[in-house]
């Protein structure tokens, strides 16, 4: 099979779709990421970049929390403006008509219309170039009981989307199951 170079970029797919929450100089405010991901189990840490002329990365770097709110397909739109408006410019949260709540941290906005919050205290900062790289460690873990199935996650009932980046720019739900993990590749096992 032939390859075409591209040069370097950052083609890691998918990227999730997430709002991240900050309070700034006091008041809530969300911006939406795709570059967030998992870095450590234990203690559950989470990371988050985030471009330092963004106002949200104001709030972070101000108070050393965050939220990471997951929404549903049904929040795409929100989803969407909360990555194009400026929370420096307007009130985001009035604008969507989010529902705020608190857990334990009392700086770190969560949207109750999404499926998933994760409350998170900055452990890590990161300065990288373009972006500064936030690695929070997650205080506690919201999940809407109706996005449970025998008490646990059901990612299907939380129906979260992921972000296409490059020319394609979209939103795209999640599909279908192609295997089931730590099991496809035992077929290998017969070849060690």
């Amino acid at each position: 099979m032939s390859k075409t170079l591209m040069g370097p970029k950052t083609l890691l797919y998918p990227t999730p779709s997430v709002i991240i929450g900050a309070h700034v100089d006091g008041k809530p405010n969300f911006m939406t990421a795709a570059w967030c991901g998992v870095v450590n189990s234990n203690p559950p840490m989470l990371s988050v970049a985030i471009q330092p002329r963004r106002h949200t990365h104001k709030g972070v770097t101000q108070n050393s929390t965050f939220s990471i709110n997951i929404p549903g397909v049904d929040l795409v739109k929100e989803a969407d403006y909360c990555g194009i408006a400026s929370g420096a410019k307007v009130d985001k949260a009035a604008i969507c008509g989010f529902k705020l709540f608190y857990g334990k941290l009392d700086n770190a906005p969560l949207i109750e219309q999404c499926p998933v919050n994760l409350e998170c205290t900055v452990v890590h900062t990161l300065k990288l170039g373009s972006h500064t790289l936030f690695i929070g460690q997650v205080e506690e873990t919201h999940i809407s009981e109706d996005c449970l199935t025998d008490g646990q996650p059901d990612v299907d009932k939380m129906k979260p989307f992921i972000f296409l980046v490059d020319t394609a720019r979209q939103y795209r739900a999640f599909g279908e199951v192609i295997a089931k993990a730590f099991s496809a590749g035992r077929d290998f096992s017969s070849k060690e």
